[in-house]
């Protein structure tokens, strides 16, 4: 299940006849005439290289236009099976641009697409409707470099190809407050039904990473992502007010949250009210220094609950699970399901909660918003070299209830700060080594915290073998 295919390649002399806007242009050039093998949810039975459409692989030219100009020619062809865009071996620098329903982007294993340097070729959009304004300033954002609204059925995928945001000037004119706007991502995808997101590597956003919202039936599968440790908000996968999700066998190091599950903020995420549910992450790993493996929140408005984590690897982060939200936010985070994390190296808190998060779009937020945490289970844990084992901290006369901790070793290294620090929370604990605080009731022989054993309908989702025929 998402893993590429072996690829077979012959490359020949044409003359090519390319149609672009209605145009016919003749030109003798090495064409792809390529067949590669890759796993898809859905195989396509139209292909057509971007290097038909003028798109040059030189690290240099400006590609925007060519992957524009591909992908309207795709939407107009009237293929039953759908259409795919080729991306060949080489460096493509593009700016921003939109991608269409029953298609998949396909990116050889030596093609890299580049970022464009020249910010106007990522142009400024509106505000998501659940925040009200972008997340690093106010007013519109910057768009994403690959972008899809009101879709069904959006592939991205490769024999392991990669992205890259080139992000480092996006990073030092942030850090400087020379950013009048908010940042692009890699990829956003909105209002849309069925995304794949497959054996690719994404490197250096200028910001989040992966960014569904609005949209179900998402699978990201056999993704690698990277960017410095201390590179500003680089989160990897956000799900943003959506259903439906498998994250699995997938890979992140990153400057910010390895995975951040988000549903909009404060009174702008309040009233559009969509949740994010129905969430599975498996056969998971994450490295980030300042930041947790899964975040629950900090923009949580449109309520978050039925996640599922399993078997997830965390090495050299401050938390493996952290909740975030604070008054203003209104909604809940309940019923989170967390079996089988191993946490290695050293870890500021293994379990982290808190409902302090006091970052608001505006003013105008209800500070009757009072945001409910509830049903939060944790078993099969082990972490070595924490400093602490838990910072849990609900939010007066609302604490955070049913929190569940089960079967989880703790090596906490010498320290004079409290081993555990519980405020305004309750629940229960289960052969938790160090003994936990207080306000979780310790019980012997009690079974495991709780994990449905249903399966989300998502997890059952079907690869197929496709071929690439040029």
């Amino acid at each position: 299940m998402g893993g590429g295919g072996r690829s077979h390649v012959v490359l020949f002399m044409v003359l090519a006849t390319t149609i672009i806007g209605g145009e016919s242009r003749e030109s003798g050039y090495f064409l792809d005439a390529e067949e590669e093998e890759y796993m898809a949810t859905s195989c396509r039975d139209y292909a057509v290289s971007v290097e038909r459409f003028g798109a040059v692989g030189d690290g240099v030219t400006s590609n925007t236009k060519a992957f524009k100009d591909a992908i309207e020619h795709l939407r107009q062809v009237n293929s039953s099976g759908g259409v795919l865009l080729y991306v060949p071996a080489g460096r493509f620098v593009t700016g921003s641009f939109n991608v269409t329903s029953h298609f998949t982007l396909y990116l050889h294993r030596h093609a890299v697409l580049l970022g464009s340097q020249n910010m106007e070729e990522w142009p400024l959009i509106e505000p998501l409707p659940s925040y009200g304004r972008g997340r690093d300033a106010a007013g519109p954002r910057y768009s994403s470099l690959i972008n899809g609204h009101n879709l069904t059925d959006v592939i991205i995928t490769g024999n392991n190809g990669t992205i890259d945001g080139q992000g480092e000037n996006w990073w030092k004119l942030f850090r400087s407050g020379k950013l009048d706007h908010t940042r692009g991502y890699l990829i956003e995808i909105q209002y849309t039904d069925q995304i794949l997101i497959s054996d690719i590597t994404l490197v250096n956003s200028p910001a989040w990473n992966i960014h569904p919202v609005y949209s179900t039936n998402i699978v990201v599968s056999g993704v690698t992502i990277t960017a410095p440790v201390d590179s500003p908000n680089t989160d990897g996968i956000n799900p943003d007010s959506c259903s439906q999700v498998l994250i699995q066998d997938s890979y992140v190091v990153s400057g910010d949250d390895c995975i951040a599950i988000k549903s909009g903020w404060d009174e702008y995420g309040i009233a559009v009210g969509i949740p994010s549910k129905e969430i599975a992450i498996k056969r998971f790993t994450c490295i980030t220094p300042d930041s947790a493996a899964i975040a629950l929140g900090s923009e949580m408005s449109g309520g978050i609950k039925d996640v599922r984590a399993e078997d997830v690897t965390v090495v050299s982060c401050k938390s493996g699970i952290r909740i975030k939200t604070a008054v203003g936010r209104g909604n809940y985070v309940k019923d989170i399901f967390v079996r089988g994390m191993t946490l290695k190296k050293t870890m500021k808190w293994v379990f982290w909660m808190g409902g302090d998060y006091g970052d608001h779009p505006d003013d105008q937020y209800d500070p009757k918003a009072i945001p409910m945490v509830d049903n939060i289970n944790y078993s099969d844990i082990v972490a070595e070299n924490a400093v602490m084992a838990g910072k849990l901290d609900g939010i007066e006369n609302a604490p955070f209830t049913g929190i569940c901790i089960s079967n989880a070793t703790i090596d906490v290294v010498p320290s004079k700060l409290l081993i555990w620090n519980c405020t305004n929370v309750s629940g229960i604990a289960s052969g938790v080594t160090p003994k936990p605080c207080p306000a979780l009731s310790t019980v012997g022989e009690a079974p495991p915290c709780s994990f449905p054993e249903n399966r989300l309908a998502i997890e059952d989702v079907q690869f197929r073998q496709c071929m690439i025929k040029l």
